[in-house]
């Protein structure tokens, strides 16, 4: 008895040596902030933060990967005891909302087969694409609703999902279930920031806009009498309808589907009644903004882009001031545009709307003179946007005969080879050129003859495309000027009002270099749009020294590198809607930089290229006649001064009708149509 009972004893004692040392071996160090983080998140596991679980997303949110109100299914309060937990403060989070992109249901559409297999709209998809002629169309078989956590949703009795807004808490487990993303998280900050890919449904008209404008709905919201939403619609993608509905020349309206039976949709015109009916209400029609971020951001130029830049700016919660070298806002548009075609009230109520979307303005403020871009950056704006046209728009403000200097250590090279003007460019050092063909080879040597130690030419060509020979490269070579072919040049850095390094790739190798430089001369009719930041130190201080980069290029030019690469503005934009694209993309690009995210678009963004699907000819539609915009009479334009009148409600609304309401392969026809029903 003793005996086992030593034995026991024994074995007992040996066990616990072994769990001891187990649990040394074995120990795994909790962080208490996990912990702290992880209890008082709801344990609701529903993967809307995009991470396996809550405790997973506890981690995530204590190593900075997540931020303290990541959790969908939790409020600002929950949000609030996190920040605490950690330390931090918290910034307002506007919420996400699903919202579906299709238009027309499988009942409404043709099909291709009938489909009895599982009511699953991921199964129905493996089936060659599922039921629909359309490849992104919706399914209709509520896969999304039998997934979402929080029965936000339901099927529309058009067999297409409905969002619940007061339920949705933006969780993303409709958009990651639908096989056909035709459903996907929606907000300002979305809106603005994304550009449309190949598996949106998109229209030809809204393909055709510059600004990527939602016609389709717009137009629908004027043929059914609702012209404030028309408006608003409008104002997601344009600051400008007055000002855009006189003077665009409306690509989209060349791609309307329309064109195929008779002729295009007024589009235009549309835009400008919907934007008349605005003003004569005395009622002004805003789009949503993103919560305030308390982020001031400078804006250098008050042209048609630096007025969308700061618009759209404002609109993602930041506070943007304009800097604008003459007494008013407007840019070339002022002054280009004849006035009978554009008369100057309807630009400046316009510009007001922006201004009260919270944008603030400066006046008589020339950049280089009244103020350095280094110097707001030490007044403490996140972020400068440099957005001050061309030529066309130095002429405009009677600036031609003099010499800027905009960005430290960067000139026009037009400014460098003046003479007979007042100031001279400082000619010294290393001084970089950034051209095209071989008229830089001269102007380089009229550089050295100045006071220039030594040249180097960047192109994006090589050296076949460039224009230069071998006599001609040897030439250079002798007198001390280097050429960089296929060099697309990518960021600037610099110190005060100092320029000291350029970056660029070498498209020849892939690798990016750095080349020092003291004064850079662009050889285009304008300097870039640029978009300017402190050198943060890594004790979270400013180290004196800035750089700058550009916004993402337009999808068109999704393959191409560089500043001044092939389809890059060389001066002014050639058209405002172009000029008010261009403005989103800076905001946008303003938007991922000071958050640290990395600019560029996706894989699958649509470009004129893309391989998508279209119809080439139209059937049970029949043919309405488009309505003429009314001209003045001269007696007519004595008492106002603007040629075309606009159309009457009425003419609008038979306009509107006439709008197919296309999406990509469907579209409303006039004749009723039987089709096959989908089982």
């Amino acid at each position: 008895m003793i005996q086992a009972v030593f034995m026991l004893g024994g074995l007992g004692l040996i066990i616990g040596i072994v769990l001891a040392a187990a649990s040394r071996i074995f120990y795994v160090y909790v962080d208490p902030k996990v912990e702290a983080v992880d209890e008082a998140l709801p344990g609701a596991n529903c993967g809307g933060c995009g991470l396996p679980g809550c405790s997973a997303n506890a981690e995530a949110i204590v190593a900075g990967k997540a931020a303290p109100n990541s959790c969908v299914a939790g409020g600002e309060d929950l949000a609030a005891s996190i920040a605490a937990i950690l330390g931090v403060s918290l910034e307002a989070k506007e919420p996400d909302i699903a919202k579906p992109g299709c238009y027309y249901s499988v009942e409404k559409a043709e099909t291709l087969f009938n489909y009895d297999g599982i009511q699953d709209c991921r199964a129905a998809h493996l089936m060659s694409g599922g039921m629909k002629l359309c490849d992104i169309g919706c399914l209709g078989l509520g896969t999304c609703v039998r997934a979402c956590p929080f029965d936000a949703l339901i099927m529309g009795k058009d067999g297409l999902p409905v969002v619940d807004q007061d339920k949705c808490t933006g969780c993303g487990t409709c958009e990651r279930v639908c096989p056909k993303h035709i459903i996907k998280l929606s907000s300002v900050t979305r809106r603005i920031l994304r550009e449309y890919t190949v598996d949106d449904c998109t229209t030809p008209c809204q393909r055709a806009c510059p600004a990527g404008i939602n016609i389709r709905e717009y137009i629908h919201q004027i043929a059914i009498g609702n012209c404030f939403e028309a408006v608003q619609v409008i104002k997601e993608r344009n600051p400008f309808p007055s000002t855009v509905g006189r003077i665009c020349p409306h690509p989209c309206e060349t791609d309307c589907r329309r064109n195929l039976q008779d002729t295009s949709v007024a589009i235009n015109g549309l835009k400008r009644f919907a934007a008349d009916f605005e003003q004569t209400s005395g009622k002004r029609i805003q789009p949503f903004k993103a919560p305030a971020t308390n982020r001031t951001i400078a804006v250098i130029g008050g042209g048609i882009s630096g007025l969308s830049s700061a618009f759209f700016l404002a609109r993602l919660g930041h506070s943007p001031t304009i800097y604008e070298a003459t007494t008013q806002l407007g840019g070339i548009l002022r002054k280009a545009i004849a006035k009978e075609r554009l008369p100057l009230d309807i630009l400046d109520w316009d510009i007001d709307g922006i201004l009260e979307m919270g944008v603030k303005a400066e006046y008589e403020q020339v950049c280089g003179k009244d103020f350095t871009i280094p110097s707001l950056l030490d007044q403490g704006y996140a972020a400068v946007c440099l957005t001050t046209g061309g030529w066309d728009s130095r002429l405009a403000r009677n600036a031609d005969q003099s010499i800027e200097q905009q960005v430290p250590g960067m000139f026009l090279l037009i400014d460098a080879l003046k003479v007979n003007v007042e100031g001279t460019v400082p000619v010294s050092g290393h001084c970089v050129i950034m051209a095209s063909g071989n008229m830089a080879v001269k102007a380089s040597e009229i550089l050295l003859n100045k006071g220039a130690k030594r040249i180097t030419i960047m192109m994006q060509q090589n050296i076949a495309s460039s224009g230069i020979n071998k006599d001609q490269l040897a030439q250079a070579k002798d007198k001390g000027i280097h050429i960089i072919f296929q060099a697309a040049v990518q960021r600037f850095r610099g110190e005060g009002n100092t320029l000291k390094q350029i970056d660029y790739l070498n498209m020849d190798t892939g690798a990016t270099e750095t080349l020092d430089a003291n004064t850079l001369f662009v050889s285009y009719g304008r300097f870039p749009e640029l978009i300017f930041t402190s050198v943060i130190s890594e004790n979270d201080e400013k180290t004196g020294e800035w750089e700058a980069i550009a916004p993402y290029k337009k999808p068109a030019q999704f393959n191409e590198k560089g500043l001044f690469s092939e389809n890059d503005e060389k001066t002014d934009y050639n058209a405002a809607i172009r000029a008010i694209a261009g403005g989103r993309r800076t905001a946008a690009s303003v938007h991922h930089v000071i958050y640290g995210n990395k600019i560029a678009l996706e894989e699958d963004v649509l470009k004129p290229e893309s391989d998508i699907q279209d119809v080439s000819q139209l059937t049970q539609v029949d043919k309405k006649p488009r309505q003429i915009m009314p001209i003045r009479t001269p007696q007519e334009l004595a008492v106002k001064n603007e040629l075309e009148q606009g159309f009457t409600p009425e003419m609008a609304k038979h306009e509107a009708d006439r709008c197919l309401q296309c999406g990509l392969v469907c579209y409303e026809r006039d004749l009723a149509l039987e089709l096959p029903k989908a089982a």
